[in-house]
């Protein structure tokens, strides 16, 4: 399955990898904008997407059926950077295209002749975009300025395409080839995903009212599978939060678009798996059942999904993005059952709302969103329109050992390894990883520590520790993992500090976090 390597493009992938070094190392926001467009002002029609992808830590190809054991021990890295991002994009989707008995070798081999072409600085930026860990500060806010400044065409249209196109590499790519207009000419189009609107945060829902304005919408937030409808006559189509097409494996939901009056719509919602007395399963049952694409009608049988939905971006040929969340409410009720629809309660008055926000967490659901009656449809983007409030759980765990970390963090030990106590069977279980909530002093402070509770062998990736720092950490749930020994892996795990003042044995235990896993 070997291919020559040929020139096909013109911009050298060691170019991206420089300008990512530089935005990595660059912390003024303008600063990042610059290096970035500096590049995008140069990449030719068919590089655009590629290069606007991979410094966004994306794939064009989206997945490739790579995981890490395809990319342990890379080859020998050549001594001269002579690959353009043409050529390494062809070799990816190459890559992608394996399949059938025998395709984790051929895999294997291609992403071996993929490495051997690059030199060690390609290589190491390679490894973290196909890793997915590529954090380098050029997210979508910076990116679309970057092509703004790059194309010429004001910010807003760029913003403007990406909500209807829902993918900023391909939105980057017109307006650097055909400027403004070709940005107006992106429109929402039944059948292609829309970039979901997003919520902010607050640590409360007194703070998410004021946020909001009141009154405003409380809704339940479901931890579920976000999806994202379109119904064109009798086809359906339905995307995840990331763009992907689940139509098949989710064929509860389509029967259930199916069954609305319209057969012009894009909605947006969740899909749940909800046991016999309501309450919600594990999301990570919800997740594996929406996207298994083996033997769905046994999987439907054994964990049904329920759908809900919370907005309205088309109905009928009329496209909505633009009114109020009140108006697009009253659209999608004269559209959707109640059965169909996410519950809430519109309020200004606080104490009320706490005692909503209390109900929605004892029925097993993750808190609020908290919506503005007057926002419109902001898709892909944060801000004061919805707010989402949820319940903050805390561990005291162990520091089990602690990785090197990439880009503006290298030189020092950042991801964690996290682990609970088990008196049972002695020692500690690993329950996950986390890098989040680490603040540059942190981590100059840990990685100072961390080698003094060196334990062991280390290598170029992971420090071993003796097991006698807690650390306090905030997560979202926990979910049944295989990955872990224990079972089961903490969600969105972030650290909110050390705690010098308890001892390894005052960690929590197995026991205690399994017990918030059910």
């Amino acid at each position: 399955m070997s291919a020559a390597w040929g020139t096909i493009g013109v911009v050298l992938l060691i170019e991206v990898v420089r300008v990512s070094e530089a935005v990595t190392r660059t912390s003024a926001r303008l600063g990042k904008i610059g290096h970035l467009a500096e590049l995008l002002g140069r990449v030719g029609p068919g590089e655009a997407e590629i290069a606007i992808a991979y410094l966004s830590g994306e794939l064009p190809q989206r997945q490739i059926g790579v995981g890490w054991r395809t990319l342990q021990d890379p080859p020998q890295p050549r001594l001269a950077a002579t690959a353009t991002l043409a050529e390494v994009d062809a070799r990816l989707t190459a890559i992608k295209a394996v399949s059938g008995q025998g395709s984790q070798a051929a895999r294997k081999s291609l992403v071996g002749e993929l490495f051997a072409a690059l030199t060690s600085q390609e290589q190491a930026f390679m490894l973290r975009l196909l890793s997915g860990e590529l954090r380098q500060g050029a997210l979508d806010g910076v990116m679309i300025e970057a092509v703004a400044k790059a194309s010429g065409a004001p910010a807003a249209d760029v913003r403007r395409a990406l909500t209807l196109r829902g993918w900023l590499p391909a939105v980057g790519a017109a307006a650097l080839t055909g400027g403004v207009t070709a940005l107006r000419e992106f429109k929402l189009e039944v059948g292609r995903a829309v970039s979901p609107m997003l919520a902010g945060s607050a640590p409360n829902v007194a703070a998410a009212l004021d946020k909001a304005g009141v009154p405003a919408a409380l809704e339940w937030k479901l931890d579920g599978v976000r999806v994202q409808a379109h119904r064109s006559g009798e086809e359906v189509r339905v995307f995840t939060r990331t763009l992907d097409d689940i139509t098949p494996q989710v064929p509860e939901l389509v029967e259930a678009v199916l069954g609305l009056p319209s057969d012009d719509l894009v909605l947006d919602g969740e899909v749940i798996a909800l046991r016999p007395d309501g309450r919600p399963h594990p999301f990570q049952v919800t997740a594996s059942r929406a996207t298994s694409k083996i033997d769905v009608a046994r999987l439907r049988e054994a964990t049904p999904l329920s759908v809900f939905f919370f907005d309205a971006l088309r109905v009928d040929g009329d496209d909505l993005l633009d009114l109020p969340y009140e108006r697009r409410q009253e659209v999608l009720r004269g559209t959707v059952p109640p059965a169909l629809l996410t519950p809430r309660l519109v309020t200004g008055d606080a104490a009320e709302a706490e005692k909503f926000f209390t109900d929605v967490v004892r029925a097993g659901h993750e808190g609020l969103v908290v919506k503005s009656l007057s926002s419109p449809y902001a898709a892909g983007r944060r801000g004061a329109g919805w707010i989402k409030v949820k319940p903050r759980h805390t561990l005291d765990l162990v520091v089990l050992a602690a990785e090197w970390g990439h880009g503006r963090r290298e030189g020092k030990l950042s991801n964690l390894h996290l682990g609970a106590r088990d008196p049972e069977g002695g020692g500690f279980v690993m329950l996950g990883k986390t890098f989040k909530g680490l603040t540059d002093e942190l981590l100059a402070w840990q990685t100072e520590r961390f080698l003094e509770l060196a334990d062991g062998p280390t290598d170029s990736w992971t420090v071993t520790l003796r097991p006698e720092l807690v650390v306090e950490i905030a997560f979202d749930g926990v979910q049944r993992s295989p990955r872990y020994p224990g079972g089961m892996a903490l969600r969105f795990a972030r650290v909110l500090r050390y705690r010098p003042d308890k001892r390894p044995e005052d960690a929590d235990t197995v026991a205690t976090v399994r017990s918030l896993m059910l």
